[in-house]
């Protein structure tokens, strides 16, 4: 049993589940598609942030979600949400200047009730309810929990392009998203956070030496970045298909 599988088992022993809402980040510029808004990006004839919409919807333990966007893009997605059939969607409200501040954001705007958020990349179109579920069973046990797989190439520490260190690969693991944590914990690590080193909600409550359980995540679970990501997702959905 890996540790992985491990953290995961033990998570999902733990019941019942708080109120858990789901934080859909879709605020970025897409500067590296090449002037394609990636958001929308047609997928299959459906469009790319549909796909994250409809996992969270079926995820028994998401209760809610809210998703954060561009202002050009509230009132496409409100109209894509209706088509959908999405009735856990709360809101869809306007980001911030940055990544962090969106997702501040969201969490302003979350239900009283509310006891952990599931903050999740928009433009990973994969997610699965099943990384959904475990990924908030594991931050209902441990306070913080994150999707990840193992790093398969080799990785070199090479500041100013020359190699310093070579870290063992066993050790490394590349995080995905949903990133769930109490929302307390969440909201206080992003107020005095150093926002200029985060590159992820799970760097935010690390920074206040908080620890953070990883679940098993998916390969599929890739976030469209480039066009090159955007071909290999329309490729992946024909394959399904």
């Amino acid at each position: 049993m890996t540790i992985l599988t491990a953290v995961s088992t033990a998570a999902r022993k733990v019941l019942p589940l708080g109120h858990c809402t789901a934080i859909l980040v879709a605020a970025g510029s897409a500067a590296r598609m090449g002037g394609i808004d990636k958001v929308m990006a047609d997928l299959h004839g459906r469009p790319l942030v549909g796909y994250s919409l409809e996992a969270f919807q079926t995820c028994e333990a998401i209760r809610e979600i809210i998703v954060v966007t561009r202002p050009d893009l509230v009132a496409p997605i409100s109209d894509l949400a209706r088509t959908l059939g999405i009735t856990k969607l709360r809101k869809v409200i306007p980001g911030g200047k940055t990544r962090a501040e969106s997702v501040a954001h969201g969490i302003d705007n979350v239900s009283p009730e509310t006891k952990l958020v599931a903050i999740h990349d928009a433009a990973r179109p994969f997610i699965t309810p099943a990384v959904i579920d475990r990924t908030v069973r594991a931050a209902h046990a441990y306070h913080a929990a994150a999707p990840a797989i193992a790093v398969k190439d080799t990785i070199k520490v090479a500041p100013g392009g020359v190699v310093e260190t070579t870290p063992e690969r066993k050790n490394l693991y590349a995080v995905q998203t949903p990133q769930c944590f109490d929302v307390d914990a969440i909201r206080g690590a992003l107020s005095v956070a150093d926002l200029a080193t985060i590159t992820d909600d799970c760097s935010a409550v690390e920074q206040m030496g908080m620890s953070v359980k990883l679940v098993e995540g998916d390969e599929a679970n890739f976030k469209v970045t480039t066009p090159m990501d955007l071909l290999f997702a329309k490729a992946l959905l024909v394959e399904r298909s």
